[in-house]
């Protein structure tokens, strides 16, 4: 009898650590901000050790996200994001203040990314938190994911130049792929949904996202994301759908 009831514990806490599979659909809000680093602004190479001067408040904007993620497995994770926003670059601060060229830069980017939690929750396989109650022993660092990303992507940009830039010349615009990467945390909060953070930097294959390039120039622009995100979970249905696809009640 003892080892029946075991066995039933055993195979109780085996499904709720497989709790996951029953909600492998999750949509992703974000807000945050966009620092980028193109030719206008920042500083040269001898005067900017590891480009730490360039990260500067006036070229700092905003982008809000939307995504949909999918759980492969309870660790790795495909996404499909799209971003929205703007940048902006300006020689107001830098080795170039003098040219006084300034951009604004409205883009759209879809992106593919694929997520690995290589610093796991222990909340999935907690039979109390499943079902939405305190556990006794819950901790901060044991509600936390952490996880790298990486994917490709393409970014549609629109740019408007000040009166400087647009008397030297300027690309208005254009698409271009580019490479996502970085890392991110979320907070279990309820079963239902977490918050998070998220950094993320691109590497674009453009030089010319701030409409201009300079000679000087030895690399495409680059730039980073850091956001807040709140992340909702859908019950998946029998046939592996969202639930509001395949008939199945909440």
């Amino acid at each position: 009898m003892l080892i029946f009831a075991y066995i039933l514990c055993f195979l109780g806490g085996y499904n709720y650590g497989q709790l996951w599979k029953t909600k492998r659909y999750e949509a992703v809000a974000g807000i945050g901000t966009t620092s980028f680093f193109g030719d206008i602004g920042g500083f040269s190479q001898t005067e900017n050790i590891l480009g730490i001067r360039d990260f500067s408040f006036l070229q700092t904007r905003f982008n809000v996200s939307a995504s949909i993620r999918y759980r492969v497995t309870q660790d790795f994770s495909a996404r499909l994001s799209l971003y929205t926003g703007l940048f902006h670059a300006t020689d107001k601060r830098g080795s170039n203040e003098e040219r006084e060229m300034a951009a604004n830069t409205t883009f759209f980017e879809p992106d593919l990314i694929a997520e690995y939690c290589f610093i796991k929750s222990q909340m999935e396989n907690s039979y109390l938190f499943t079902k939405g109650r305190r556990t006794r022993f819950r901790s901060i660092l044991s509600s936390l994911d952490l996880y790298a990303f990486g994917g490709i992507g393409g970014l549609a940009y629109s740019v408007k130049g000040n009166e400087e830039l647009v008397a030297h010349g300027f690309d208005k615009g254009g698409f271009t792929a580019v490479i996502p990467a970085g890392i991110g945390l979320n907070l279990y909060i309820m079963p239902e949904y977490n918050v998070g953070i998220e950094l993320g930097g691109r590497y674009s294959f453009s030089d010319y996202l701030d409409g201009y390039t300079s000679q000087y120039s030895r690399a495409n622009d680059v730039y980073y994301f850091f956001n807040v995100t709140f992340t909702y979970k859908l019950l998946t249905g029998d046939n592996g759908l969202p639930a509001f696809l395949s008939g199945r009640k909440f």
